[in-house]
């Protein structure tokens, strides 16, 4: 395997694996200002770009695809039912909004990138892009589907963990499944003498101490909603459960936007406790409302 493996450092890392005549791009960045920086740097190194590999359909990872699209012939793959989303974006702000029509404010290039259009649809498993083999790993949690790509021992995690600046800046990060999210940390932290590049924050080749740090983060998480339904006998509401947990973590929640993607991650926690039979609900006052149950 004579590969090598790159990444390019920003907001939202890019990863490239070059190998003869072909290169993979894993991502591309939240716009066409990003793709068009990477695309030069390529192309004056005389590195070449005929695969492109999106690791999940979420607008930061995919908003400069659409521009590689129309300015070079590539082939386009993406996870099943991840593809769906990448072929009709307004899909997540949709399901940010519960399923509704969006309103404006939620269809900005954060939430809801240009469509694309996606050749082959991949699950877990050996992959070739052209001449070079890869590994998809399902990373699920983060989003429905999302595929994290081994090359040798270089593994591109997407969003699977987060880098400590990143943790520390969101306080809650987004994912849809709490469950899933932890196993997708201990699935990493199983891969032995392999370097990792996160989605958001740096390459470190030996990433324990984050991962751990990262299922730790998750586990208060978890914590500080038992603390908090604890003190409502009478059951809590979401609304004041979502406004005591960002108060606990101190979050603030300056537009829609941003509040529909915490809304959505705590409600990921809360279906994990109830799952785990340490929550339990019912509906009252029209509004279903949330109970610790004893241990």
């Amino acid at each position: 395997m004579d590969h090598r493996c790159y990444y390019f450092q920003g907001p939202v890392n890019v990863g490239y694996i070059n190998q003869g005549d072909d290169g993979v791009l894993i991502d591309t960045g939240i716009d066409k200002q990003v793709m068009k920086h990477i695309i030069r740097q390529l192309h004056e190194k005389s590195l070449p770009i005929t695969h492109l590999f999106i690791t999940h359909a979420h607008a930061d990872h995919y908003g400069g695809a659409k521009f590689l699209q129309n300015q070079t012939n590539i082939l386009t793959f993406a996870p099943k039912i991840e593809e769906a989303i990448l072929r009709n974006p307004v899909l997540e702000p949709m399901y940010l909004l519960q399923g509704n029509r969006p309103l404006d404010e939620l269809r900005n290039k954060f939430l809801e990138a240009p469509p694309i259009a996606i050749d082959h649809i991949v699950t877990e498993g050996l992959m070739c892009f052209g001449s070079i083999e890869v590994e998809l790993i399902a990373l699920p949690g983060h989003s429905v589907n999302q595929l994290g790509v081994k090359a040798g021992n270089i593994m591109y995690a997407a969003d699977g963990y987060f880098g400590t600046e990143q943790l520390e800046k969101h306080r809650i990060p987004f994912i849809i499944d709490a469950d899933a999210t932890l196993a997708t940390i201990e699935k990493l932290l199983s891969l032995t003498n392999v370097g990792m590049v996160p989605g958001h924050g740096t390459y470190e080749e030996n990433p324990a101490q984050t991962l751990i740090r990262n299922y730790d983060h998750h586990v208060s998480i978890v914590t500080t909603m038992y603390e908090t339904l604890q003190e409502y006998k009478e059951g809590c509401s979401f609304e004041i459960f979502m406004k005591e947990m960002c108060k606990r973590w101190e979050v603030s929640l300056p537009s829609l936007s941003v509040w529909s993607l915490y809304r959505t991650a705590l409600y990921a926690y809360i279906i994990k406790g109830i799952e785990d039979k340490r929550v339990t609900y019912q509906i009252k006052d029209y509004s279903p409302y949330f109970f610790l149950l004893e241990e």
